[in-house]
């Protein structure tokens, strides 16, 4: 196999505008492959295969009532995290494609980062690490990898999805290298006694421009939201520096503040996206890697922002958690979400007739860790929906989310 023929699917050749993938890209022909042997699929690299066993999970399809930032009640309009998976792998495709990377891998990695998040997004992440203190802790990242390894159960042969060891270390490592402690340590224990992910080392090229793509996806959309809910005005945002410039250009092409809107948010991925791009082309051409192992051992991520545009972020993440994440409306909001998380984790753990018959039977007779650890992935499982109705079924007074 010459390196023309890396990582395409099974005979589909270069797509108009694709070049031949870089010798860095993941390969998925010559993949690490899966905890569970299968037979290879006639029309579908092994990728694409893992991209579609995400689609057509249960917890990729309750994502649709996750919160991003409003609860999904507030308006129709505003992301969920269904939708920001979504831009995530748009983003993520583009960038991949520009550098010469598995677009399929990188795609997979994008719909499945956040499978793993609970109802109403990190109110009920912080909510859930709280009441799992000294049981072993609550991480979204670690949670999605345990949905992809067990929780989804369809399959004949195997719990979970059967991803590609590629695809796992990509969840695994989302925010780069992890150590083998908190809720992690028991995940990568279980994937060792298969093939050791490599914990201490940097993530494919391909996991790193998802976990980058992100950044991209949720800055922009979350401006725009805050800008839909009235937290913030094109004015407030004129005043951080990437912005002002943007802000001042897409004024001048329109008076129909809807429309400036879009252009400032499209503008702004257009340049993120374009210094990510260029950044780490300087980077790969003074690395000159002839491997994706070779990314792996750089020692430091290959796929990053300039230094300029680190800090621009940087400016903007603040302005957004003063202005949007930590606003009135938005805090008052999410701590009652905590409240109901809270609630409803202590109930089930206290009253096991509390809990659907399945889940009931999977939680009786565990010791104390693994008995919460059940408690954590039903609680975890919900939509923001699922939570209210239950928290109404099981408590004489339910919060209202507004």
């Amino acid at each position: 196999m010459n390196s023309s023929d890396r990582g395409l699917g099974w005979g589909e050749g270069l797509r108009p505008g694709q070049q031949a993938p870089a010798p860095y890209a993941a390969s998925a022909i010559a993949s690490r492959g899966r905890q569970w042997p299968e037979p290879e699929c006639t029309t579908r690299a092994p990728f694409q295969r893992d991209r579609d066993r995400v689609l057509h999970s249960a917890s990729f399809r309750r994502l649709t009532y996750k919160t991003q930032v409003f609860v999904y009640h507030e308006g129709d309009h505003y992301r969920t995290r269904l939708t920001h998976s979504l831009e995530v792998a748009q983003i993520a495709r583009t960038i991949a494609r520009q550098l010469r990377l598995d677009e399929d891998l990188a795609e997979v990695l994008a719909l499945a980062h956040d499978l793993g998040h609970p109802p109403f997004g990190h109110a009920g992440e912080r909510a859930l690490d709280e009441v799992m203190q000294g049981l072993g802790g609550f991480d979204h990242n670690v949670q999605s990898l345990r949905i992809v390894m067990k929780l989804e159960r369809k399959y004949a042969d195997f719990d979970g999805l059967n991803l590609t060891w590629e695809t796992l270390e990509g969840l695994a490592k989302h925010n780069g290298p992890v150590k083998r402690e908190g809720p992690l340590r028991e995940v990568i224990g279980e994937l060792e006694g298969w093939r050791s992910l490599d914990a201490e080392r940097y993530a494919s090229a391909e996991a790193q421009v998802a976990a980058l793509a992100d950044d991209v996806a949720y800055l922009n959309h979350d401006i725009d939201d805050g800008l839909r809910a009235g937290l913030i005005t094109l004015d407030d945002l004129a005043q951080v520096p990437l912005a002002s410039r943007i802000v001042v250009e897409a004024r001048a092409l329109s008076s129909d503040e809807p429309r400036v809107v879009y252009e400032v948010t499209r503008r702004m991925i257009g340049v993120m996206i374009a210094d990510l791009v260029a950044q780490s082309r300087r980077h790969l051409q003074a690395l000159d890697p002839q491997s994706p192992d070779d990314v792996r051992a750089a020692g430091r991520a290959v796929i990053a922002f300039s230094e300029r545009m680190f800090d621009d972020l940087k400016q903007i993440r603040a302005f957004l958690f003063e202005r949007v994440y930590r606003s009135g409306r938005v805090s008052k909001t999410m701590q009652a979400a905590e409240a109901i998380v809270r609630d409803l984790f202590r109930r089930y753990v206290a009253d096991h007739a509390s809990l659907p018959a399945t889940w009931r039977e999977g939680a009786e007779g565990l010791d104390e860790h693994r008995h919460a650890r059940v408690i954590a992935d039903f609680v975890s499982g919900m939509t923001d929906r699922y939570a209210l109705a239950e928290h109404r079924r099981l408590f004489d007074a339910t919060p209202e989310l507004r």
